[in-house]
């Protein structure tokens, strides 16, 4: 409950109108922190790629029919969130919503192999994985199904459109890395971040590490704008409301982040 996950994803979505499409998001958010926190960041298969490997494949395949039924007590959960996204979104915004989903667990299991394994990847590497350990793909993916908007594959799949999607995800996964440091610190779990990775490819404090972390989220951001302002004026009227909702998940995720019980436990809100 920490997570405030219904404040975090109608920051992304402020202008959803539809109560039962923006709880339906809210609801995979909440799910996701939880698994995350139980069987990704933490947990007796943090460790473990293998293990965490099959049960990737048995909460995909959750997340993909209802016919199956695993063990796990998350894959029930999951087939609720998604049964809802059926009953009022086209296929065609489901089955984004799924590869997306997919691209995260991958993404988890390239962190985990690299934490069992003692491998701490370099700048480029990490990025690349940060994309999709984030959760930045399938939580971009709910602006489809929280705001109705139905964005023709011609438009979504563009390669500047695609770039400002990687670009916003990335923007966002810098800022949790920040936002999350002080709680994994605390708790040992702060192993792959943009920060332990900068320590390592600059042979630098942490000090110095989060100036150059820094430095990289704003120029991305900044790339972002410039793109953004290229692309709005001719995107059609569902598009435009999915570049809106790339920009309100940016600045919503940061506003969440610095204010959120999850990361902020000195018992009030900053300003």
């Amino acid at each position: 409950m920490a997570t405030h996950s219904a404040d975090f994803f109608a920051r992304f979505a402020p202008t959803a109108d539809d109560e039962d499409r923006l709880l339906a998001a809210a609801l995979w958010v909440y799910w996701g922190f939880a698994f995350d926190d139980t069987r990704c960041d933490s947990g007796p298969l943090s460790g473990r790629p293998a293990q965490f490997n099959a049960l990737a494949g048995q909460v995909q395949r959750a997340c993909e029919t209802d016919s199956a039924v695993f063990a796990d007590r998350f894959t029930a959960a999951l087939q609720d969130v998604v049964r809802r996204f059926r009953g009022f979104a086209a296929p065609t915004q489901v089955t984004r919503f799924r590869h997306a989903h997919r691209a995260w667990l991958s993404g988890v299991c390239w962190q985990i192999g690299n934490q069992a394994a003692g491998r701490m990847p370099g700048l480029d590497d990490f990025l690349t994985m940060r994309l999709l350990s984030s959760g930045g793909e399938p939580t971009f993916a709910l602006l489809e199904l929280a705001t109705g908007a139905e964005v023709p594959d011609r438009e979504l799949h563009r390669p500047a459109v695609r770039a400002l999607t990687e670009m916003a995800v990335l923007v966002a996964a810098l800022d949790n890395d920040g936002h999350s440091l002080r709680k994994e610190l605390s708790g040992g779990e702060a192993d792959q971040n943009v920060y332990t990775v900068l320590m390592q490819e600059l042979s630098c404090p942490l000090q110095d590490a989060v100036r150059a972390a820094t430095g990289l989220r704003d120029r991305v951001l900044l790339r972002f704008l410039q793109l953004h302002d290229r692309v709005a004026p001719t995107a059609g009227a569902d598009l435009a409301t999915y570049l809106q909702g790339l920009r309100y998940g940016i600045r919503g995720n940061n506003e969440w982040g610095l204010r959120v019980p999850r990361y902020v436990r000195s018992g009030r809100w900053p300003d």
